[in-house]
């Protein structure tokens, strides 16, 4: 029998390859492995936390509790390195395992030691210059945040730039393979579409990574140094927004769109929501902080406002930037497409109307306020908890074409100028 090699020539090329970029960027690399921001010009007090019982921590003004819903809430105050400080050690043991079933899940998708070893390069690699491109105190914020993190995976990063890093996960993962992991819906409505004429916005999250990883959801009421306070409904060890309304009766809400693979990670969608809701008091305000962020993937930003009474989605991507606002109509309409001017000839936009759910989950959505007259938050609900398709047709459980996927990390409604929110609990948002 003929001998052969099993070390085949493809592979060692590849090997070569993937050494000789590895040395090549080593040198861009080095720079943002070793970044840690400036936060001696903050003043701290490390946290010493008070246990009043199995679900309430406290300490000074900052607290965690377990509400009745089984919902997480937590309350911190400071400057940017205390709210990181007071957030870490508050919800460590939460944060912790939230990371041990995000890094889980990724053995999940990539079994091999090796393979993992080459992932870990690349993504040193590719959010080189994601710190170039994140607001200084929002580091200052993570770096307090990460001092609460796990010893168990500083071999994939350090605590700071693993915290950095995790920011960019809802962005890098549908960028890497547009993963299916990000089907939204959201929804404005006011004026003759709600039953007191108020603005009333509502959205599902489909964001999925296992039944675990949504079984801690936190709720959170920050109350910045300078700014303007804020709640956001996410998960423990999370600074950026997702879903989130501030004290001005500004709410934002993402959805991610269709986007080319870019070459290095920029800033995290999540904070540049985060940042419309700390310094924006109206529409304007928001749009021109969406404006000078660079971002890398692209996103469709709801923007509700109180003081405009209104409703816009900001629409970013690496290379253009839309707004799209209604005209003679009360009612904003979002899922996983793009409907501004801007985007009217892109694509990958009109490739994503064509294929993907997300024109029919659109055209449900039309459907059913054709049919649900004057909106109230009841009727808001049994809008997102609909799982039935176009003309009432059976789809089936989990259907993505419908609007409730039974996959959603939360679902949640404002009411701006009431300063109400409303927010799932378990299971799903049923």
């Amino acid at each position: 029998m003929k001998k052969t090699n099993t070390f085949h020539p493809s592979y060692k090329s590849v090997l070569f390859y993937l050494t000789f970029c590895f040395f090549l960027t080593s040198c861009g690399i080095s720079k943002s492995i070793k970044h840690i921001p400036d936060v001696q010009q903050y003043s701290l007090e490390v946290p010493k936390i008070k246990r009043i019982n199995d679900s309430t921590f406290s300490y000074n003004q900052n607290y965690l509790t377990k509400n009745k819903q089984q919902l997480w809430e937590l309350y911190i105050k400071g400057n940017p390195l205390q709210l990181g400080y007071n957030n870490g050690a508050l919800t460590q043991s939460l944060m912790q395992k939230q990371e041990g079933i995000f890094f889980s899940k990724v053995e999940g998708f990539v079994p091999s030691k090796f393979r993992q070893r080459l992932l870990r390069g690349f993504l040193k690699w590719y959010n080189r210059k994601m710190y170039l491109n994140v607001r200084e105190d929002y580091q200052a914020e993570l770096y307090g945040l990460a001092q609460y993190s796990s010893d168990q995976y500083d071999f994939i990063a350090p605590k700071y730039l693993r915290n950095l890093y995790l920011h960019g996960a809802h962005d890098i993962g549908h960028a890497m393979q547009d993963l299916a992991m990000v089907g939204c819906t959201s929804l404005a409505v006011w004026n003759e579409n709600t039953e007191d004429g108020e603005l009333l916005i509502g959205r599902n999250f489909d964001f999925y990574v296992g039944d675990d990883f949504a079984k801690n959801k936190l709720v959170e009421f920050v109350q910045p140094e300078e700014g303007i306070p804020y709640m956001s409904v996410s998960w423990p060890g999370m600074i950026g927004v997702v879903s989130g309304m501030n004290k001005e009766g500004i709410t934002v809400t993402i959805n991610a769109g269709k986007s080319k693979i870019p070459l290095t990670a920029k800033t995290p969608i999540s904070l540049v929501t985060r940042e419309i809701l700390q310094y924006a008091k109206n529409i304007e305000e928001a749009i021109a902080i969406a404006k000078k962020r660079k971002v890398f993937v692209s996103e469709s930003i709801l923007v509700g406002s109180a003081a405009d009474k209104n409703a816009v989605i900001i629409e970013v991507s690496p290379k253009n930037f839309g707004v799209y606002r209604v005209q003679n109509t009360s009612r904003v309409l979002c899922t996983n497409h793009f409907q501004s001017e801007a985007y009217k000839d892109d694509k990958r936009n009109q490739k994503q109307i064509e294929e993907s759910h997300s024109e029919y989950r659109y055209e449900k959505l039309q459907e059913l306020l054709q049919e649900e007259k004057k909106i109230t938050p009841e009727k808001m609900v049994s809008i997102l908890r609909n799982r039935s398709g176009l003309k009432d047709k059976q789809i089936g459980y989990g259907n993505e074409k419908a609007l409730n996927q039974l996959l959603a990390h939360h679902a949640i409604i404002f009411s701006p100028q009431k300063r109400l929110v409303w927010v799932s609990s378990n299971p799903y948002q049923l």
